[in-house]
């Protein structure tokens, strides 16, 4: 919960609910009787590609947590989904090229039906934005690379 800033989740399956707060009280005959009800999944197992090994010359390559030298990440404060615009029919905050400091408005999070403007807290000049458009993104989550060298 702490990684993906989530402070309650609750889930229900036929007549099983489970909440989960954090910092609350925990029920534990409740979560006893959940797992104990609760049924394998039915879905194939999925299988995952091994990662290439990185090129020699020294480049991190695309499965790097790591931004390239002389960049920076702005990231996601919430879980929401991500908007480039304030609106549909409006121009992006920013795109590709343009400069931007610490105040610089850069997209919207919006998270429980409340648009959050995010702003860019560095400065420099956008070289990727890492999100499309209206997907939703997780706390923390990459959303441009800034060249700030």
């Amino acid at each position: 919960m702490d990684e993906h800033g989530l402070s309650q989740f609750t889930l229900e399956q036929d007549e099983t609910k489970l909440e989960l707060k954090k910092g609350g009280d925990v029920d534990v005959a409740a979560l006893s009787q959940l797992v104990a009800s609760a049924t394998t999944p039915t879905a194939a197992p999925v299988a995952h590609a091994v990662p290439a090994a990185a090129p020699a010359s020294g480049d991190p390559g695309p499965e790097s947590n790591e931004p390239p030298a002389g960049t920076e990440e702005i990231t996601s404060p919430m879980v929401g989904t991500f908007y480039t615009a304030s609106a549909p029919d409006a121009d992006a905050f920013i795109k590709i090229g343009d400069r931007v400091s610490a105040d610089t408005a850069v997209c919207i999070v919006e998270a429980m039906k409340v648009m959050n403007e995010i702003q860019a807290e560095i400065a420099g000049e956008i070289v990727e934005v890492l999100v499309e458009n209206g997907t939703a993104v997780q706390f923390g989550e990459p959303l441009f690379r800034v060249k700030t060298s």
